[in-house]
Order: C-alpha cells, then sequence, then structure tokens
C-alpha cells in the first residue's frame, strides 16, 4: 500500500486497540490514546526504510534517504545469505527484512528500552520521529507541498507538548506497566502494531509480504504471505483509494468513540 493508506490503518489499529481495552475495564488515558494513534501512523510507514522512493525516505531529507539506501542493502544481504531453495533471486531488500514479525518486535522491544533508559530527551527523539512520520503520512498533500523544516517544527513542537501532557500525574507516562522506572515501556507497542499493520496492508497487494520469516513456509523461508491471488490488488489502485482508506477513516472513528466513552 501507499504511505497515506499504511498511515490511516496504523492509526485507525490503535484506536481499535483503546477501544478494546476499554470495553476490558481498563481505558487508556486520553493523552496515551492520542500519543499512541499518531506513533502507531508515523511507526505504519517504517517498514519501508527499505525503499529508495517510499515516504519516509523523504521525511527528514539527506539523512533518511541515506537510511533509507542502507537499509535497503542490508535487507538484501539477509535476503540473499537466508533464502531457501524455493525463493526467487532479487535485486533490492524491498519488502524483506522490514517486512517481517521479527524486524517489528525487535525495533519495538528496542524503543521501549531506549524510552525506559534514555530518559525525557529519548523519549522527545522518539515522539519527534513518528510525529514527523505521522504528518507525511496523514497529511501526505500539504506535507509535500510545505517546506522541510516547517513540518519538523511542527514534529519537534508536538512531541514537546504531548511529552509534558503525557508527564502529567494519571496522563499515561506509567500507563500498562507500572513499576518504578517503567515509565514509557509502552511506547514500544504502537510501534510494533504499526509495523505489523504496515505488513498485513502490504500482504494484501499482488506481491504479498513475507511477515512469516525466518519461518519457512515449504521450500520458501521468504514466503509471500497474502490472500489468494484474485482477492490481491495494486498498491495505489482504486481498491486502496476508495474502498480500503475510508474503511480506515471509519473504523477508527468508531474505535476512538469506543475508547473515549469509558474515560
Amino acid at each position: 500500500m501507499m504511505g497515506p493508506a499504511h498511515s490511516l490503518s496504523g492509526a485507525a489499529a490503535w484506536l481499535g486497540v483503546g477501544a478494546a481495552t476499554a470495553a476490558a475495564g481498563e481505558p487508556m488515558p486520553w493523552p496515551v490514546l492520542v500519543v499512541g494513534a499518531l506513533i502507531c501512523a508515523g511507526a505504519a510507514l517504517a517498514p519501508d526504510l527499505d525503499h529508495k522512493s517510499a515516504t519516509i525516505s523523504r521525511a527528514f531529507g539527506p539523512v533518511s534517504r541515506m537510511l533509507c539506501g542502507v537499509i535497503d542493502k542490508l535487507s538484501h544481504s539477509v535476503y540473499k545469505a537466508t533464502r531457501g531453495h524455493g525463493d526467487p533471486r532479487r535485486n533490492g531488500g524491498h519488502r524483506t527484512l522490514t517486512h517481517t514479525w521479527l524486524w517489528a518486535v525487535l525495533i519495538g522491544a528496542g524503543t521501549s528500552a531506549l524510552a525506559v533508559t534514555g530518559g525525557r530527551w529519548a523519549v522527545l527523539g522518539i515522539l519527534f520521529v513518528h510525529l514527523v512520520l505521522a504528518v507525511e503520512g496523514l497529511l501526505w498533500r500539504a506535507a509535500r507541498t510545505s517546506s522541510d523544516i516547517l513540518v519538523w517544527l511542527l514534529g519537534a513542537t508536538s512531541a514537546w507538548i504531548l511529552a509534558g501532557v503525557l508527564n502529567e500525574p494519571g496522563n499515561g507516562a506509567g500507563w500498562l506497566f507500572s513499576g518504578p522506572g517503567h515509565e514509557y515501556l509502552w511506547l514500544g507497542l504502537p510501534i510494533v502494531l504499526g509495523a505489523l499493520v504496515h505488513d498485513v496492508g502490504d500482504a494484501l497487494t499482488v506481491s504479498g509480504c513475507p511477515i512469516l520469516w525466518p519461518i519457512p513456509v515449504g521450500r520458501k523461508r521468504w514466503y509471500p504471505v497474502g490472500p489468494p491471488k484474485g482477492m490481491r490488488f495494486r498498491a495505489g489502485s482504486w481498491v486502496e483509494l476508495k474502498v480500503l482508506m475510508p474503511a480506515f477513516l471509519v473504523l477508527g472513528g468508531l474505535g476512538g468513540l469506543g475508547a473515549l466513552d469509558f474515560i
């Protein structure tokens, strides 16, 4: 799928989680619901770090373009080193390493560890990166026509404000993990969810997605998971633009309303 659809699906997924936890009697504080949805929207772009033309490659100028090139080469190297007898040869790393459940879990765990050990500035950095990505995905038309510096300033300002809100007592810094020193441990959860939602979205397209790696399926270690061929669509097609994106908007709205009803 394209960047805007990925971001919408990420935000909708976190809002759905908010509704589910609320229905289970453990509602999220509203700042966790909002911040988590924005982080998840940004994280849903991150698996495309292996693609030099993806939305994320433009988000941070030369830095993100260089990083995408590095991740593309790394992913391609891992693919070549681990491919099974049934896996085809490839010329690049797109939709390989960063499009797996293992990558999602490792990135989420690393983010949680950084948030817990790195203190306020680490939290601000995590928020800044993902809020910039959320702007690039959710407000992509405005982001394309605006200066990168304005987008970065919006991300930095929003990160500073939201971190301050979360730090207020009862607003969610210690949500879910209440032990001493566990503040912001939950920040890895929307990142894992965003990456997995991205993978599921790509699995619906023509090429499928190797979500299960490194678990082999038949003779393939990089098996492209997806529905039957007749049910798949091309990225950017009318199915994505006219069906899925409106559906994500509706589901996200319902999830948000469900979560807020219990707060």
